[in-house]
């Protein structure tokens, strides 16, 4: 049996910059990101990680032979959390490094083997519901979600968001 949508029939107000429009928006997006990942959040456990683990090796993943300091910008945190994350990541065998190719210094940052398969088993939970609720609200409407995230980017760091796209 199909999940009802609870937002049919209901339209964001012409005066969507009210309060009770941005309220209902911070509640959607928190409770909306909160119940995708929760389907996640068992497996990781299991293995003894967490988000932090997850968003590293997801993006580890897209971006093969990534630097660290790319790595760090991407996510946003500071090093010491990251060396710590990727440390684990590493000793658990889900993620190598090695050397930069003109830059000795530089450590690229790949997933291995067994990385790859928990990276596609993790998205695969997500892959299945973000395209249930894709599916319910449609094409148009997924258009416009994407719009509006990329809304909530400050717009001298879309450009990072677009590569880690291609």
């Amino acid at each position: 049996m199909a999940v009802q949508n609870t937002n049919e029939g209901y339209r964001a107000s012409p005066l969507f910059l009210r309060e009770p429009e941005i309220r209902r928006g911070i509640e959607l997006l928190y409770f909306g990101y909160s119940h995708l990942y929760r389907g996640i959040d068992e497996g990781l456990a299991k293995q003894g990680l967490g988000r932090a683990h997850h968003r590293s090796l997801y993006f580890i993943a897209r971006q093969p032979d990534i630097t660290v300091s790319e790595l760090l910008r991407v996510l946003g945190i500071t090093k010491q959390s990251l060396g710590r994350v990727l440390n684990e990541l590493t000793q658990r065998g889900l993620v190598e490094t090695r050397m930069g190719r003109e830059d000795r210094r530089q450590r690229l940052l790949r997933v291995t083997a067994a990385g790859a398969a928990l990276e596609s088993e993790l998205y695969e939970a997500l892959r299945e519901g973000l395209s249930g609720a894709y599916a319910q609200a449609g094409q148009g409407a997924v258009a416009g979600f994407w719009n509006v995230l990329e809304g909530l980017i400050p717009p001298d760091e879309r450009q990072r968001v677009m590569d880690i796209r291609r």
